[in-house]
This record gives structure tokens, sequence and C-alpha cells, in this order.
């Protein structure tokens, strides 16, 4: 089968694109004919071996096995032991970050427990484009922001996939939204429900006088301080993670402090994949919630599709596609 593969740390000019031998599902996992998975943050961050914490998991010096890819969707191919919530044929995604990854192939494993039966009414880019950022804002804005109609939404980074995501999500709740990006995203976060938007190089939403109470950071470029001096009484600010990790870090050990000496709640979400999928989908299947997806590439252009995400220019997900006839 043709796989992304990659055997030293480094760029998106390190991949390769060939052949490997076709996995085979062990006990309890499926073989998935995967027909589209996405970009994300986290295939980046492994590419590079940063932060060291990656490296401490998938290998100090050279990754273990030198597979990317998170998000999944595709058909059941086989069935290993005790599987019985699926059987081939079935259309399924998922987020296999806790089962190997390995989604930039054209065949994938995966525990069964991380595999969802996909809606009818979803297509394979759809499903491909919403496992891992859909349910980071969902588990952000509802289990750690506990949205409610009226909440106060500021969403740092909001033009991206989590930021997208999140940005419907909490309109869904009757919740208003202010959003901050880049102006030429502008146009497409109001077509999906923004209240207010913010140009991030023009005005700063620290000044603005304005309080908010739930924030969700997908950028972390910002300190934890300057959150706290917008953020409502009992509001919580809720960090999905980012490309700066001193302030991840800063985040991860004060944002605890914080909440403990006040009614404001700060910290850094400890994802759990796929945990939520079954409201997430009742958003998406009542119409409140749809994926937004920026472009796709061909497996072959997966270091393109990569490249192109570096640039922060995409507007919602990057869609890699098997391109199949």
């Amino acid at each position: 089968m043709k796989s992304i593969l990659f055997t030293n740390y480094g760029s998106p000019d390190d991949l390769q694109f060939g052949e490997v031998e076709r996995p085979v599902p062990r006990k309890g996992e499926v073989l998935v004919k995967v027909r589209a998975t996405s970009v994300n943050s986290w295939d980046l961050d492994l590419l590079r071996g940063i932060p060291f914490a990656n490296r401490a998991m998938f290998g100090l010096f050279k990754p273990k096995t030198g597979k990317l890819g998170i998000d999944i969707a595709g058909t059941v191919e086989q069935v290993g032991k005790d599987v019985t919530r699926f059987k081939p044929g079935d259309e399924v995604f998922g987020d296999l970050s806790d089962c190997g990854m390995g989604a930039y192939a054209e065949y994938a494993v995966a525990s069964d427990k991380a595999l969802t039966k996909k809606p009818e009414g979803m297509s394979y880019e759809q499903a491909a484009a919403t496992p891992h950022t859909g349910l980071l804002a969902m588990q952000g804005l509802v289990e750690k922001g506990k949205v409610r109609e009226g909440s106060r939404v500021l969403i740092n980074g909001a033009g991206g996939g989590s930021g997208t995501f999140g940005v419907q999500i909490a309109r869904s709740f009757g919740a208003e939204v202010t959003c901050v990006d880049s102006p030429e995203k502008f146009d497409m976060l109001r077509s999906i429900g923004a209240d207010r938007v913010i140009d991030y190089r023009t005005e700063d939403f620290v000044e603005s006088g304005q309080e908010y109470d739930i924030i969700l950071d997908v950028v972390t470029y910002r300190s934890i301080f300057d959150y706290k001096r917008v953020l409502a009484g009992n509001g919580k600010y809720v960090m999905l993670g980012g490309g700066n990790y001193n302030r991840v870090f800063q985040t991860f050990m004060l944002g605890p402090l914080i909440s403990l000496t006040g009614s404001r709640k700060m910290g850094v979400l400890m994802h759990e994949p796929n945990r939520g999928m079954g409201s997430f989908l009742e958003l998406f299947e009542s119409g409140k919630v749809t994926p937004v997806i920026d472009r796709t590439f061909p497996l072959p252009e997966t270091a393109d599709a990569l490249r192109y995400f570096e640039e922060g220019l995409a507007q919602g997900k990057i869609v890699i596609t098997m391109n199949r006839e």
C-alpha cells in the first residue's frame, strides 16, 4: 500500500511517499481502507520532533514508527478478534491519536473504540475534518467552558480547524461569539455565525475593555495574565494547545493556582480523543455545525498540505484524500 513516512525529524521536505506492507488488525483492532484524513498541528509537531515530550514518547533521536495522521475516515476492510461493533463495509471515522496514528496511508489499523460509524449525510471529507479539532472545541466549550445561552465567548485563532468548530458550537447554544484572527478570514467567520471579528494585527482585545465568560485559546501567543484581565468573574479560560510551548507550560503550571485562588478558572484542556462524539453528531445532523474545509490535497501531495498549514492561511480544515478512481 502507499503511505507517507518519515525516518528523521525535520520539515515537510523530509516526508517520503512510498510502498509499505499493509497492516494486519490484531485483537480489538479494525483495518480501515482510508478515504480521507486531515492535517492537524499534532502531525506537524511530531514531524518536527517538538515539544521534547513528543520525542520522549515517539523516539528520542529518530521516530520509532514514522507514521503520521490522526484523523481517519473510510470503510472497514477487516476486523480483528473480538471486534463486534463493526463489520467489513461499514463506513467509519475517528481520532487515532491514542492508538498509533498512521492515517496518512491507503490503509490503517485502529482500536475499535477509536471509531464511530459515519452518518450517511456526512461525506468522507467532512468526517476526516471532524474528529480531532471538532471534539477539541466541543470539550473546551461544553465540558470545560459550560457554554450556555447568552455566554460571551472569545475565540483567539478562530479561523482554523478548532476555531471554526468552536464558533458554530458556541452559536448553537445561543452564545455571543467574538473571533480574533486575520481579516482574510472575516467573511468566512461571519458566514458561520461570528457576532464580532477582531483583526489581531490592528486591535488588541485585551485593551478593549470587554470581558468574556469563556475564552477559547487556539493559538497560545498571549500570557495567561493577559487573558485573566479580560475574563469575567466566574469566567473560564481554556487553552486547546498551540505553537508557543512556553505559553502552554505557563498555563499548565499557573492555571491551577489561579483557579484555586479566585472565581476564574484557567487551564489547558486535557483532550480525550473521541469523547463527546455522540453530542457532536447531534449538532451536525441538526445542521447546526458543519466542518469548514479550505481545500483538499491528494495523498502524494501531503508535504504541500503541511506546508500550506504552516502558512496559517487556511480557513478551517485541510483535508487529504486517497485520490482513488
